[in-house]
């Protein structure tokens, strides 16, 4: 399989920390003769490198740890949802689930955690590993690992993702028939692959409806509420403002439900408003959204790794979880006024 690595070695380790192999073993064995500044060089290079999980992986290759890795960017709204179905898969399974997280989707060195995190878990204390929403293209691993919505476009490790652009088509065509032909787009990230394949069918839906393509109604995001609610006050603020938003998720959209309110601009009878992952709150505002299935492409995601943990191929490297548009309150059938003369 492509997620396979070459084992990191004590050569390794010895050679990017240029000292000895003995110096290394004294350090790893917990020896006191060897200097401070040497030993802290020598375990930030086996930190980076993954090496200590290795030896520990190396003694333990016998059995299994029974035990599954997981690692999420936080424990948010999105997060959430998947780790339902995360946990659904374990409970029916004999394994154990241990979560790692950096907490906050914009920390700074996320990527870098995500890196580490994953070398840990996959190399010594697990089986394997569910990455969500995971920004690297590879890990260093001698486990298997198993991801969820990744950022990366062509992740090099089995996935599970939703049909983005199906989804994002299926809102742009349910918006148009309902008459909305100004329809905003807040977007995120054009670095994550979800993202992108979104925006690509807000673009394609309006080329094939023929209505002509305005870059002033597209604004950029994080994914955030709060990012969400400051480019849905500037598109609502426009002396030609759009009459629906597409969200590129429903924490956006929630931003945008707070854009309106403030502006005092109302849902549905002003403004349509469609979101994208069907987040429990969701149903909550009224909000129609696309169900990618979160809960079950996580239950999907731990199937596949038990699969890769006891030896199995799998018939595919990128599993496809179809979508739906769920309509609810939040969108109605633009009336067109007639002009006063």
């Amino acid at each position: 399989m492509k997620h396979k690595k070459r084992a990191v070695t004590i050569q390794d380790v010895a050679k990017t920390a240029k000292v000895s192999v003995s110096t290394v073993s004294r350090v790893l064995n917990g020896k006191v003769d060897v200097a401070s500044e040497t030993q802290d060089r020598i375990l930030a290079v086996i930190s980076k490198l993954g090496y200590t999980s290795n030896l520990a992986a190396r003694s333990m290759r016998s059995h299994k740890k029974n035990l599954i890795g997981l690692v999420v960017p936080d424990f948010g709204l999105y997060s959430v949802e998947i780790m339902k179905g995360v946990n659904r898969a374990i409970a029916e399974s004999k394994y154990d689930l241990l979560a790692y997280t950096t907490g906050d989707v914009q920390k700074n060195g996320a990527t870098l955690h995500e890196q580490h995190y994953v070398s840990l878990l996959s190399n010594s204390v697990t089986d394997g590993v569910i990455i969500v929403a995971s920004d690297s293209a590879e890990f260093i691993a001698n486990a298997p690992i198993v991801a969820v919505d990744p950022h990366v476009i062509n992740p090099n490790y089995p996935s599970v993702q939703g049909m983005n652009y199906h989804g994002s088509l299926e809102v742009m065509n349910y918006l148009i028939e309902l008459g909305h032909r100004r329809i905003g787009f807040i977007g995120g990230s054009q670095q994550v692959s979800s993202a992108v394949r979104r925006l690509k069918g807000y673009q394609d839906a309006l080329a094939n409806a023929d209505i002509e393509y305005d870059e002033e109604l597209i604004t950029p995001g994080d994914f955030t509420q709060k990012t969400a609610f400051k480019y849905a006050r500037q598109l609502l603020e426009m002396k030609n403002p759009p009459t629906a938003i597409f969200a590129v998720n429903d924490q956006s959209a929630i931003g945008t439900f707070q854009a309106a309110e403030e502006l005092g601009i109302s849902i549905p009878d002003e403004l349509s408003v469609v979101g994208f992952d069907n987040i429990s709150e969701a149903k909550y505002l009224g909000l129609t959204t696309v169900d990618q299935f979160l809960a079950e492409m996580g239950y999907v995601a731990v199937q596949l790794l038990i699969k890769l943990i006891n030896g199995e191929a799998l018939e595919l490297e990128v599993h496809k979880i179809q979508t739906k548009l769920v309509k609810r309150t939040s969108c109605q059938k633009l009336i067109q006024t007639e002009p006063i003369i």
